[in-house]
């Protein structure tokens, strides 16, 4: 490791979201390129770093840092080229250089405690001293603080995180409860604080950090899809985590649950835990639900067999019994749930609801939980539909497992009905917010396939709804989106049954066995690149999608989305490219959002409107990288045109292959899956099944047949923890 003192010259490139940053460093006079992560970074800022030199392809020699401090010059050179630098108001280098030449090395001190003596200096009037003395005592008390907290050993990052959110009170806060970071300080989990509390002396067995301990435990709901721990498990976790005694852990759970961060409940007779915030969604959900199934709508003046025929009669379709039951079922009650597989027939009757409905006079609204899932509704049904987050007004709350909606029990939705499609997707969360904003005599349907994986973050929602048998059901069974050809449908029921499909590589459903991980890797983008497109006239780019099971490794997202790059999107010198961190960004890339941003700007090419929000899912191309605006533009899928900032790159990832779940919501003509192996908890016959149903003209699966086998045995092994369908229950027997 090298250690490198100098001035911040220019910043060339800064993400807020995760500090990395490139910036000319004025180290003695020398300009040197510094690549790393800063939490906050000010031009003229002087600063110890501590790092390597590295050479880049395009850049370079640049030196990457692994931490550095704020610091003060030394020599006079330094001091001048500091307080020229432009951190304080009114110095340029002339007056720096009269400063120093009146006060040499004693300036910094003179600053520090003697700073109404700058008047000695020709050209500094009080409106610039009191300006200075101003700017420099803020900078002063941040590098004191700094200073202070660094001598504990916390790094630079953690130590300006820390110092933006308590200020002065900073060495306070941290001697005081270092684990109170965690609620404050957004980014800082157990971990660090928990690194943070031993570096101060913090004991193992102190109550702070047990309790803390035991609600970062409990955190664990949101990452595996539950929304409680029984206390056997909750208890063995936190021991584990913590190394400390099991009766220590208990002991502090009576506390955390007297204080209310946590919930004690009686689930199946056994004791549970609940992060207090993921209780009250599922009871309330439980509540709302009942009384939305509770609501019975009078009928017998609509004719709702001749509304029927009516709308067989305009589309040309007929009908099966059950598909009018489906019907029937959503104009009748409150709630209702339509559940089928691909081809069953679900976006005929979310027209044929939509149809009658307005032949009602209700004013009725579509929504789907992902942006993707929301635009295919559009595409399928011709009507307008949004997430659901749209929907209820998000409100940018900034808390990803809690978001804030203008749309409540005080501001409900001004709507006669709503139809939610993907509705496997939903969470726990997700769902009660939207049931806080249904006023009383607004219906809600649920349509979507329960055999697809469940939702991303806690809860079985539509599992639970439909195994409750309060909310009425219809099962759409018979298949209908099919051809003597296709077999894509046919198949995927059948891994739904369990049983091994009919696999014929002159149909559209296609397996190519091989055993080996590099040939796997070699098909794929054969595939991709060549083979498919050019036998089969599909797009590379707009019709093919890779989907794998897992992120790492030689077959995961990660490792094929630079594979692919290469080969669909190789560097050339026309092409521009913004690097972030150890991904390449190129002009032509496929690319996809990872989040919502609801405030991101967009305009139609065909200059027939503007708007804003671009959602977690959407995908599209990078048509340009402007270097010198430090903007790139995206064109996505539905011809509306993006301009991002270079800061906004960690919003975007390589699109060319993605996961399971982020295919969820979408169809795409072409799907390739590379099969792999791994344990029944993660490679199962849901996640098997999710991902052939995403193909609606071709699927090819590609390596050893017997992890194929295994998945389409293995259930779902990973059953989750909620009782969303116990309390459903509990408050239908006591008729609330």
């Amino acid at each position: 490791m090298e250690t490198l003192k100098g001035t911040v010259d220019h910043i060339i490139f800064h993400n807020d979201k995760n500090g990395y940053t490139v910036a000319d460093f004025d180290v003695d006079g020398q300009m040197v390129t510094v690549v790393g992560n800063f939490e906050e970074l000010k031009e003229g800022e002087f600063l110890k770093l501590t790092g390597f030199w590295k050479e880049h392809q395009s850049y370079g020699e640049q030196f990457q840092i692994e931490s550095y401090a704020l610091d003060l010059p030394t020599s006079e050179e330094g001091v001048i080229r500091y307080l020229s630098s432009g951190l304080l108001p009114g110095i340029g280098e002339k007056t720096a250089i009269e400063i120093v030449n009146h006060f040499g090395t004693d300036t910094l001190d003179i600053l520090d405690n003697h700073p109404d003596r700058l008047s000695e200096v020709h050209g500094i009037g009080k409106k610039t001293l009191d300006k200075i003395k101003e700017v420099y005592s803020e900078q002063k008390e941040i590098r004191d603080v700094m200073i202070q907290i660094q001598e504990y050993g916390i790094s630079s990052t953690y130590a300006m995180k820390l110092y933006k959110t308590y200020q002065s009170d900073t060495v306070r806060v941290l001697l005081d409860n270092p684990y109170q970071i965690i609620k404050d300080v957004r980014g800082i989990g157990f971990k660090i604080a928990d690194q943070i509390a031993a570096q101060l002396g913090f004991e193992s067995q102190n109550p702070k950090r047990i309790l803390s301990g035991i609600s970062f435990c409990l955190q664990d709901c949101y990452a595996r899809g539950n929304t409680y721990m029984t206390e056997k498990d909750l208890i063995e976790y936190s021991a584990g985590i913590l190394g400390v005694p099991k009766e220590d852990i208990e002991f502090q759970l009576q506390e955390l649950a007297l204080r209310g961060d946590v919930r004690l409940e009686f689930i199946d007779d056994e004791p549970a835990y609940y992060p207090s915030a993921l209780f009250e969604a599922e009871d309330n959900a439980a509540l709302s639900m009942v009384r939305l199934a509770g609501a019975v709508f009078e009928t017998q003046t609509v004719d709702i067999p001749a509304m029927i025929a009516a709308y067989e009669e305009d589309m040309s379709i007929r009908l099966d019994n059950r598909q009018a039951e489906a019907i029937e079922t959503a104009i009748e009650n409150g709630i209702a749930i339509i559940t089928g597989g691909p081809g069953t027939g679900k976006t005929t009757i979310i027209n044929g609801i939509v149809y009658i409905f307005k032949r009602l006079g209700m004013k009725t609204v579509l929504a789907a939980p992902t942006g993707r899932a929301a635009k295919r509704i559009t595409e399928t049904t011709g009507e307008p539909a949004k997430t659901i987050h749209r929907l209820l007004e998000y409100d940018y709350s900034g808390d990803d497992d809690f978001p804030s909606f203008n749309r409540n029990e005080e501001n409900p939705l001004e709507v006669d009905a709503i139809i939610l499609d993907e509705a496997s997707m939903i969470d726990i969360v997700l769902l009660n917010s939207l049931l806080e904003a249904i006023k009383p005599g607004t219906r809600l349907i649920l349509v979507g396939d329960a055999d697809q994986l469940p939702s991303v973050g806690p809860g079985n929602v539509l599992q639970d709804l439909i195994e409750s048998n309060v909310v009425k059901v219809v099962r759409l069974d018979r298949i209908y989106r099919q051809s003597e050809e296709s077999m894509i449908s046919i198949n995927a029921h059948a891994i739904n049954e369990g049983m091994m499909p009919e696999i014929n590589n002159q149909s559209d459903f296609m397996f190519i066995r091989t055993m080996d991980p590099d040939k796997v890797l070699d098909t794929i983008l054969d595939l991709v690149a060549w083979r498919i497109p050019e036998k089969k006239g599909f797009d590379a780019m707009k019709d093919i999608q890779v989907i794998s099971p897992i992120k790492k490794g030689k077959l995961g997202v990660i490792s094929l989305n630079k594979e692919l790059q290469e080969v669909l999107n190789p560097a050339a010198d026309y092409k521009k490219e913004k690097t972030l961190g150890t991904v390449v960004f190129r002009e032509g890339d496929k690319v996809m959002q990872i989040k919502n941003n609801y405030k991101l700007k967009w305009e139609d090419i065909h200059g027939f409107e503007t708007g804003e929000g671009v959602y977690n899912g959407d995908i599209g191309n990078i048509t340009r990288i402007d270097e010198y605006n430090k903007t790139f533009e995206i064109l996505l899928t539905d011809d509306k045109k993006v301009v991002y900032e270079f800061d906004q790159l960690d919003e975007l990832t390589h699109a060319y292959a993605m996961t399971v779940h982020k295919s969820q919501g979408s169809e795409f003509p072409v799907v390739i899956m590379p099969m792999v192996g791994g344990p029944p908890m993660f490679l199962n016959r849901k996640l098997l099944y999710t991902a052939v149903t995403r193909a609606k003209k071709m699927l090819m699966l590609i390596g050893p047949q017997n992890y194929f086998y295994r998945m389409v045995k293995s259930g779902d092994t990973n059953e989750r923890r909620t009782a969303l369908k116990q309390r459903i229950k509990m408050y239908g027997e006591l008729n609330v």
